[in-house]
């Protein structure tokens, strides 16, 4: 168990938390939320001992090991992956170095024969002696190779790195489980094996995630922050979201009837109170009108922009034909033999964990790179809006806001151009912000108020919800669903994957294409997602024996 006592925390004069008294107990999982800059990522350090309060405690039951997810991806990198894992239990990673040390002495003596048989003892008590497979476990199941296993933490890449500091974090069974955005970078593979690793967790696990469909899944209880408290809630985020819309509508009515009681008593007061013989029951009505106070609905922090995109120009019957397109990159084939043709109705979800394979098809379609072979042509009656993956040369200028966008606006009017802003929530003095120093979820929204300018029927998003916050990804789910186009996009987050899409496909490890009109979910549950999968398994396996 873990607990705040009283917890106050604040930065300067501005108090960010205020008296918060919360406990989260053994065997269930809390998903922690509220708005961007609400203190979620904060709380979580308070919880850690990371930042020490301005008043009050945290308490963890005596004995209890407490983890957390690290967010620092170069602190590791003289390590190789397996000893990083193993740290994740610090205590047993200190016995397996003194161990190897006492055992390298050439003058080994009475007395480290002792102090070896003590660490042995405590060694296998802690069950060291699985602890590698035991990591290894968790490796493969977030998609680390094991041919990656011992290799140096400097040699991964950043998704790489993110999913062993993921292993690292879950290692060693913890009794308290603190997880900041564990979902970020991941593919959905790898998102659906930790969504049942947490589900069959015994343990406390407290995460802050902006993934819907993952809260949804693995959280028994919700902590909602707002104006510095925390309301827990019994439930997953959809529960929480119904039942706290369903108090304010409560409060609201009652409210009402309370507004409605206070006018008939002012309008008798007002009628009667000069009359003699209605003058005890004037006071009597006076008396009532000041006992009643109306409940103090104050208005959630939360900010939802609003997303619509709306096409000029009603697409046509030919959209984008793609006939055998192939593309190699440093050395590896990422697109091998590509033939695909997108009708007017379609949404399609580009899936699976080959990364680079959709970015470069993102790329190639929007004429950024060359194919190596194949072709692809739009039809006439189409007009494209992309956003890409990595958008740091197009916020590379010293433009403000809204000149940036007024470069894209068909329309040369500053009204017209905040207009757009506004809704990306981009208020008043915003505008004249410069986009080189925009933080990653403002230029995210700065890209959507650009394809909404736009005016395109045919939208490309590479992963549009990193960096975003839940009530932007809301926003942009609502929008994409409502999409009167066509849409080709990849995304991390399922909850958009499967109300939007009704068509997927996966660029396989090989290049190769799977293309299904189906939904995501059943995607998922099919015969050739089993199949491709244990394609994949085997071959892996084949490696290893070599």
């Amino acid at each position: 168990m873990i607990q705040a006592n009283n917890v106050t925390y604040r930065v300067g004069k501005k108090a960010l938390f205020e008296d918060v008294n919360i406990k989260f107990t053994e065997g269930n999982c809390y998903g922690l939320i509220g708005a961007n800059g609400a203190g979620k990522s904060t709380f979580l350090k308070i919880l850690s001992g990371a930042l020490e309060t301005t008043n009050g405690d945290v308490s963890i039951t005596p004995g209890q090991r407490l983890s957390v997810l690290e967010q620092d991806h170069f602190k590791y990198d003289a390590y190789t992956v397996m000893d990083t894992v193993i740290m994740g239990n610090e205590r047993l990673y200190q016995i397996m170095k003194e161990k190897d040390a006492i055992y390298a002495k050439e003058d080994f003596s009475d007395e480290d024969g002792i102090r070896a048989s003590e660490l042995e003892a405590e060694f296998a008590e802690m069950d060291g002696w699985d602890a590698e497979s035991n990591a290894a476990m968790l490796l493969t199941g977030l998609g680390i190779d094991t041919g990656l296993h011992y290799t140096i933490m400097g040699e991964l890449n950043g998704n790489e790195k993110v999913k062993v500091l993921l292993a690292k974090a879950l290692f060693g069974n913890p009794d308290i489980l603190l997880l900041d955005e564990p979902t970020n970078h991941l593919d959905l593979d790898a998102i659906a094996w930790l969504e049942e690793f947490l589900i069959d967790f015994d343990n406390t696990v407290i995460v802050v995630s902006h993934d819907r469909y993952f809260l949804n899944k693995v959280c028994t209880h919700t902590a909602d922050i707002d104006y510095g408290k925390i309301q827990l809630y019994a439930g997953n985020y959809d529960f929480w979201y119904e039942s706290s819309q369903l108090i304010i509508k409560q409060r609201k009515e009652a409210n009402k009837k309370k507004e409605e009681q206070i006018k008939e008593l002012q309008e008798f007061i007002s009628r009667f109170s000069a009359n003699a013989s209605k003058s005890k029951q004037a006071t009597s009505r006076k008396r009532a009108l000041e006992k009643i106070e109306l409940d103090d609905i104050r208005p959630s922090s939360r900010k939802y922009p609003y997303i619509d995109f709306r096409p000029e120009r009603e697409i046509g019957n030919e959209v984008l034909t793609v006939e055998g397109i192939s593309k190699t990159v440093n050395g590896v084939k990422v697109l091998d033999n590509i033939s695909f043709i997108v009708g007017h109705d379609d949404k399609i979800a580009l899936a699976g964990g080959n990364e680079l394979a959709k970015t470069t098809l993102f790329k190639i379609l929007m004429g950024e790179l060359e194919p190596d072979e194949g072709t692809f042509k739009w039809g006439v009656t189409t007009s494209q809006a992309y956003f890409p993956k990595d958008s740091t040369e197009e916020f590379d200028n010293d433009y403000t806001i809204t000149d940036w966008l007024m470069g894209y606006s068909p329309v040369k009017d500053v009204t017209y151009v905040r207009g757009f802003l506004g809704r990306m929530l981009f208020a008043g003095e915003d505008g004249v912000k410069k986009v080189r120093v925009l933080s990653g979820g403002e230029k995210v929204r700065c890209l959507l108020s650009k394809m909404m300018i736009s005016g395109a029927n045919c939208l490309l998003f590479d992963e549009p919800t990193n960096h975003l916050d839940m009530e932007a990804i809301t926003a942009l789910n609502e929008g994409m669903k409502k999409f009167k186009g066509v849409e080709i996009f990849s995304c991390h987050d399922h909850q958009v994957v499967q109300t939007t899409a009704n068509r997927i496909m996966e660029i396989l490890p090989d290049g190769t294409l799977i293309d299904k009109i189906t939904t995501y979910d059943e995607y998922l549950e099919s015969d050739e997602m089993a199949r491709k999968r244990t394609i994949y398994t085997s071959n892996a396996d084949d490696e290893e024996d070599n």
